[in-house]
């Protein structure tokens, strides 16, 4: 498969069961999240519509297929947060490696851009040491990408009896001025 097969496109409450198909490895297999229980499929339906009503939630298919997911949230729930988000992706684990990743981030900051949004936050579960749960790996992902390193905290997540430290990464992608714009939501601005 080369990258130009693969198509982005906003999520919908259907694409649910099949985006969880992707989420419930990492929650059962890695400390990549710390979630620890696989949420239903009305949950994560609920959770794309939570997301879609300011944030893009965007999916990356091929041929009927989706093979990756990412969207945003808010950084902080007060109004001086509004130009910041965090961002979240997950691929499907046999798919790594095939540029999906950077393909949905792409239309994801595109889409943040058009929002007004600046700032993008990476909260990122590292571990001191790489083992069989966890690895650096989306540190160098984030890196490529243009994040860069902000902070540390230590020993803070725990999982699978290990405790993991988590790093925040930040890439900014628009002009911090006094007098800035408010935000758009995602739904009015993707219409166009």
């Amino acid at each position: 498969m080369t990258n130009s097969m693969i198509n982005i496109r906003v999520a919908t409450a259907q694409d649910a069961g099949e985006l969880l198909q992707i989420y419930a490895p990492y929650v059962e297999t890695t400390a990549i999240t710390f979630e620890y229980e696989v949420p239903s499929v009305k949950e994560f339906e609920d959770r794309i519509q939570n997301t879609l009503k300011k944030y893009p939630y965007l999916v990356a298919e091929s041929n009927g297929e989706i093979l990756g997911y990412a969207y945003a949230g808010a950084f902080k729930s007060r109004e001086a947060y509004d130009w910041a988000v965090e961002t979240s992706i997950y691929v499907k684990m046999n798919r790594k490696g095939m540029r999906i990743g950077s393909k949905l981030y792409d239309a994801l900051e595109t889409s943040l851009k058009k929002q007004g949004i600046l700032n993008l936050n990476a909260c990122i579960a590292y571990p001191e040491v790489e083992d069989e749960y966890l690895t650096r790996g989306s540190i160098s992902f984030h890196e490529k990408l243009g994040y860069d390193f902000i902070g540390r905290f230590h020993k803070c997540g725990y999982k699978f009896n290990r405790w993991y430290d988590m790093v925040w990464m930040e890439k900014h992608i628009g002009v911090h001025s006094e007098q800035q714009e408010p935000i758009k939501l995602f739904k009015d601005i993707y219409m166009k």
